[in-house]
């Protein structure tokens, strides 16, 4: 679709946007929020008729791209027959949804519960965790975010969750993998997947592992930087589970669905969870929708006692008539296998290079269509472009380079000192050459505040 210039709607919308809607994470008189006119396939556009490549995928979630034909048939057709119905009922939307997700969800994690977004699948896993073994904390990781509601705003690892942490949910957080930026003093990834395990096992020891219910992690952590777990590290966090009895719950709310080139991450780590949360990708965003992905022994415990949890809307029609739709044009479409090659032949080789020609660039980290770049000041002592929770000058740097990114024709995902690079995963290799020619423009901006 060519976009049409309507500067005057535009500016109607930015104007009751302004007067009236209140953003997340947002300090509201500092923001100037764009106004988009429309969205097609990997491209969304203002009402300037400026068009962007969306290396956000929206917030990581339009894994099909915006406006697939088949998906908007999908809900459409729902719509017609049955817009919305109680959870309590068999529908038919929500039982085949359901049918497909545990198709491909690893193990034996056949049940599915519905949620409306990741937050709350992972505030409704934590309590399955809990009430399965009757113990009260539940573990989780520095560097890593689960979602804004109460209990899943705890469990986040980074500034976001300072605000409301009153330190009295039951969490405790320990340190995950990262070579680059090891708290282990490790050199190799061997080292840092040791030492990391023997940490996580020292913290459950000085904890008392009678009071540990879960030990929930991102597969690949998301917002925090993408950063993958070094060889045998799932594997060590599920026996170390298994030993103490603990549930693992693995968040795939970003990861899952396509994003690494496989339907969920743990496929690429060849390792099964208790719990399983999803959401995002599951039908690409287009009507809100999450879940937990429940094991046997777990489902087990809520056979004849009945399960205290649920919400209004748990696999709503619409929602689940996407989600269906979605589910089976990836299948059809190759979208999985389209995001494992063009992250293998392009995206990967293609970051690479930009890393050798940019100071800036540290590290170059990713699989799939979830990759990030590690921006610094200095590639030899690895300090970072700026400093960890950077606001207003302090932030500069990555305000300019988020900047020229968009004079360049992109959207960038911008967190902390990493741009993260998540198109589309039915992007064709064109479009992301053109997205990595625009990354490389803005890339020289940042290169000018390196030592």
């Amino acid at each position: 679709m060519t976009p049409q210039p309507n500067p005057e709607i535009g500016a109607a919308v930015k104007a009751a946007d302004r007067a009236h809607v209140f953003h997340s994470w947002s300090a509201q008189e500092l923001i100037d929020p764009l106004a988009v006119a429309g969205a097609e396939g990997s491209y969304f556009w203002d009402y300037d008729g400026k068009r962007y490549l969306d290396l956000t995928s929206g917030l990581v979630f339009t894994n099909i791209g915006y406006q697939h034909p088949k998906v908007v048939a999908a809900i459409q057709e729902q719509a017609a027959h049955l817009t919305t119905f109680a959870p309590a009922f068999a529908v038919e939307a929500r039982s085949e949804a359901a049918r497909l997700i545990a198709e491909r969800t690893p193990g034996d994690l056949d049940k599915i519960f519905f949620t409306n977004a990741g937050a709350d699948a992972v505030e409704h896993a934590v309590r399955m965790a809990r009430l399965h073994t009757g113990r009260p904390k539940v573990l989780s990781a520095y560097r890593s975010y689960h979602g804004g509601t109460q209990q899943a705003v705890n469990l986040t690892g980074d500034p976001r969750r300072w605000a409301s942490d009153s330190a009295a949910a039951g969490v405790v957080h320990f340190w995950a993998p990262f070579l680059y930026r090891s708290r282990f003093y490790a050199e190799t990834e061997e080292q840092e997947c040791a030492r990391a395990l023997e940490h996580l096992e020292t913290t459950i020891a000085f904890e008392g592992p009678s009071t540990v219910a879960a030990i929930i992690l991102e597969t690949i952590p998301g917002t925090a930087g993408i950063m993958m777990p070094p060889p045998g590290y799932l594997a060590g966090v599920r026996e170390i589970c298994d030993r103490y009895g603990i549930v693992f719950v693995l968040d795939e709310v970003m990861a899952g669905f396509g994003r690494t080139g496989e339907w969920f991450a743990a496929d690429l780590f060849d390792v099964t969870p208790d719990l399983m949360t999803f959401a995002k990708g599951v039908n690409s965003g287009y009507v809100p929708l999450g879940g937990v992905a429940i094991s046997g022994a777990i489902a087990e415990t809520f056979a004849k006692r009945p399960y205290p949890g649920g919400l209004t809307y748990s696999g709503h029609p619409l929602a689940c008539a996407a989600a269906v739709a979605t589910i089976n044009v990836m299948a059809e479409e190759g979208i999985v296998e389209n995001a494992a090659r063009l992250g293998t032949e392009v995206v990967g080789p293609g970051l690479r290079e930009l890393a050798e020609r940019h100071p800036c660039v540290g590290e170059v980290r990713g699989v799939g269509m979830f990759w990030a770049l590690e921006l610094v000041k200095n590639r030899e002592t690895r300090e970072p472009l700026v400093p960890y929770n950077a606001a207003g000058e302090a932030n500069a740097p990555m305000t300019a380079f988020g900047s020229a990114a968009k004079a360049a024709g992109i959207w960038p995902f911008v967190n902390m000192n990493r741009t993260h690079v998540v198109p589309p995963c039915n992007a064709s290799a064109a479009e992301l050459k053109e997205g990595l020619t625009a990354l490389d423009a803005a890339l020289a901006v940042a290169d000018e505040y390196t030592e």
